[in-house]
């Protein structure tokens, strides 16, 4: 793993990544061919990391600044899923559960040979004053259900490298409470928009997939089921010494994961060739550091009460009457 500390960030906010998310179109419910290849996305997302791994750097700094938003929440959390703290952030997961030290806590871990470094490493001694005053982490393996819904599921960094995001939304809104709601955030399109220009005026091919626009986000939440979406974006400029240090730091936080990407291997000339386009088209003039833009999404949503389609006759279970008035089953 390259060093965790970042190059100096500059600017606003956004984050980096080659690119993972497929495209939607504006109209609600029909997405555009994605341009994710879904078996790399899965190989990436199941890679085998070392027993040291930490999460990277800049999905620390994503999901700090996502903390920084819960108090916007009126009503706390009584229970809360997080969706795979390694790659989201495990100490991200800990300002999280600093927020809300009494609400039942779990984590999702769809990847068993990443499990034990995020248990590992979240799981405090017996000895501290946290491990007693802080829930204890309820793990989910591929696969597992929850008991029952949980009233947040926070999910850092994940949804920009889903092959079928709206599947992953699906998921999101099936671990929800009703009321409940998701908190997350993703890459967005001008994500490292200076690399793939750079890319497409040398004839290198794509870069990165498609990234999916924050609106179209919106979209896909609505027709998944969720209510009031609430959705911004932010970007960062960070800078960089060289171009070996700024590919080192990308490593760490993705692959290039599009269908058409170049699929032979690459010569170390075409590297050396990269290396200096990359310092004559990242280098703003009067400055000796490459510069790069990320932009990151947020949105929140909620799981509203469910809602039937009435046709000419409508059959309604007493369960379902129960679930729409938000009534408790009678003793």
């Amino acid at each position: 793993m390259p060093e965790q500390a970042p190059p100096s960030p500059q600017a606003s906010a956004a984050p980096a990544v080659e690119p993972t998310a497929s495209s939607v179109s504006g109209a609600v419910g029909h997405a555009l061919p994605p341009t994710i290849d879904a078996v790399a996305a899965q190989r990436w997302a199941g890679r085998a990391v070392p027993q040291s791994a930490q999460s990277p750097w800049l999905h620390e700094e994503i999901a700090r600044r996502m903390a920084q938003r819960l108090p916007i929440i009126v009503k706390p959390p009584q229970s809360w899923l997080d969706w795979e703290p390694l790659n989201g952030g495990l100490q991200g997961h800990e300002l999280v559960r600093q927020q809300y030290p009494d609400a039942q806590c779990f984590g999702l871990l769809e990847h068993a040979h990443q499990a034990g470094v995020a248990i590992k490493t979240i799981a405090k001694p017996w000895w501290t004053v946290q491990r007693w005053r802080q829930s204890p982490v309820q793990w989910l393996a591929a696969g597992q259900a929850l008991a029952q819904p949980v009233q947040m599921v926070w999910a850092n960094m994940a949804l920009h490298a889903a092959a079928n995001p709206q599947a992953l939304l699906q998921r999101w809104y099936d671990s929800l409470q009703v009321d409940g709601f998701v908190m997350f955030s993703c890459l967005g399109p001008d994500t490292l928009r200076e690399l793939r220009n750079l890319y497409a005026q040398a004839g290198f091919g794509p870069m990165g997939h498609e990234l999916t626009d924050m609106h179209d986000w919106g979209d896909m939440l609505v027709h998944t089921g969720f209510a009031e979406p609430v959705m911004d974006m932010e970007r960062i400029t960070l800078s960089y010494s060289s171009p070996q240090a700024l590919l080192q730091e990308l490593r760490t936080l993705g692959r290039n994961l599009h269908v058409g990407r170049f699929t032979g291997l690459r010569t170390p000339r075409w590297r050396q060739l990269l290396y200096s386009r990359m310092q004559q088209a990242l280098v703003p003039a009067g400055q000796d550091r490459l510069t790069i833009t990320f932009e990151v999404v947020y949105g929140h949503a909620y799981k509203p009460k469910p809602r039937l389609a009435v046709q000419e006759q409508t059959a309604i279970s007493l369960e379902q009457m129960r679930a729409m008035l938000g009534h408790k089953a009678p003793r």
